[in-house]
């Protein structure tokens, strides 16, 4: 076994490509920091962009390339790209491409997707006032290096974790669908139970009402305090300002204060009111909030059927009401959102459907964290030789 870094292991790194991000599918998915973040890639919530041939060769993806985010809050955050997607990379990226016989992508990757790597990188740019790394920085990370064989054993058990995880993502995206194709039925096509006897004035059923969403929810506009409160320890509150730490439905807690001005209550709904304007979490504990999010509740109780309105009402990120685009949004333009809020009876039957099937989402995310945890606990165990992996079988030996 061998110490190395990063960048000695690679055939290739690069720099992302500098264009603008579109919804409009016009060429390749366009990975950005944001789209690294979460545990893993949502390729359905990836923008794309226009390349041209020259440029899609030196910017295109392959499976087993590793990216890693050269600056803001997120520098050091790293995926390995784990299946082959039509996708390049944006600018705030770097890309590393393992030389395969010299190391194992799937082994490398996860080790730079680890914790320790992103201490690394800290470690490195303590003090920035704007943290950036460069390419050199992110690929000068020093790791052991077992034997080809070796790592490709370690990188089979650790795939085990990431197959569970994946699946278990999948059945929250067909869970998610399910509760938004209920909500298109009942509140857009208005086929809502006994629909049929309702009579409907300028798209309002008898009993129905659009209200602003002020009426609608209980909403906090986040305040920042000063940055010198903030801290990675633990001490204090989590603190969130904007979407760096959101996840595919929950908040992750990376920054903490001592120092809190406004609260999200376990259960709120964080709705970033900066660009990208209406990226929705949820937060599972009390948090403070800064000046990028509103923590949202439904006045009635009705947090699921809450939650499905405002996706319905950001249907494209940086975009609210009639359609206009936005870089922010202030208080008195959020709360006068008009919501069309249904009778009693017909919110109260959608919000326990919703309810029981978000519940099985959380279900879901919450064994996804525990099996990245445990997948985490492993990796510096199997890379040390700890734990044996000579008697494991590699799937094209299984396969034979």
């Amino acid at each position: 076994m061998i110490t190395t870094t990063l960048e000695a292991v690679c055939e290739s790194v690069r720099y992302g490509y500098t264009e603008s991000a579109t919804t409009d599918p016009v060429g390749p998915h366009f990975l950005r920091i944001t789209d690294i973040v979460p545990q893993s890639i949502d390729w359905e919530s990836v923008p794309f962009c226009k390349i041209d041939e020259n440029h899609l060769a030196k910017y295109k993806l392959f499976k087993g390339d590793i990216v890693v985010a050269r600056t803001g809050a997120t520098v050091g955050y790293a995926k390995l790209i784990r299946d082959n997607e039509n996708a390049v990379f944006a600018s705030y990226l770097v890309r590393f491409r393992v030389d395969r016989n010299m190391a194992d992508p799937g082994y490398v990757g996860r080790v730079i997707e680890s914790a320790a790597y992103k201490e690394f990188i800290w470690s490195r740019i303590n003090g920035a006032a704007q943290p950036n790394a460069s390419a050199p920085v992110l690929g000068s990370f020093e790791f052991r290096l077992p034997s080809l064989v070796e790592q490709k054993q370690i990188a089979a058990v650790l795939t085990n974790y990431d197959d569970l995880i994946t699946t278990n993502q999948r059945r929250i995206v067909l869970l998610e669908d399910v509760a938004r194709r209920l909500y298109r039925e009942w509140f857009v096509k208005l086929r809502f139970p006994g629909h049929e006897s309702v009579p409907v004035r300028d798209g309002v059923p008898e009993g129905w009402a659009k209200l602003p969403l002020g009426d609608v929810a209980e909403i906090t506009m986040g305040q920042s305090p000063e940055s010198k409160h903030y801290n990675t320890d633990g001490d204090g509150l989590p603190f969130h300002q904007g979407v760096s730490d959101f996840g595919h439905r929950f908040v992750k807690h990376e920054t903490y204060t001592k120092q809190a001005t406004r609260i999200g209550e376990a259960g709120d709904i964080l709705c970033s009111v900066r660009a990208p304007v209406g990226r929705l979490n949820l937060t599972r504990d009390k948090i403070a909030i800064g000046r990028g999010l509103s923590a949202m509740r439904s006045r009635a109780g009705h947090q699921s059927l809450l939650f499905y309105q405002l996706d319905a009402l950001f249907v494209e990120e940086d975009m609210i009401g009639g359609g206009a685009i936005f870089a922010s949004v202030g208080k008195k333009e959020l709360f006068g959102q008009l919501i069309l809020q249904p009778s009693t009876s017909v919110a109260t039957t959608f919000n326990r459907l919703a309810a029981d099937l978000d519940a099985q989402v959380e279900n879901l995310d919450l064994q996804n964290q525990e099996l990245a945890q445990a997948r985490d606990l492993l990796l510096p165990k199997l890379m040390s030789g700890q734990l044996d992996v000579s008697g494991i079988r590699l799937p094209e030996e299984v396969a034979a």
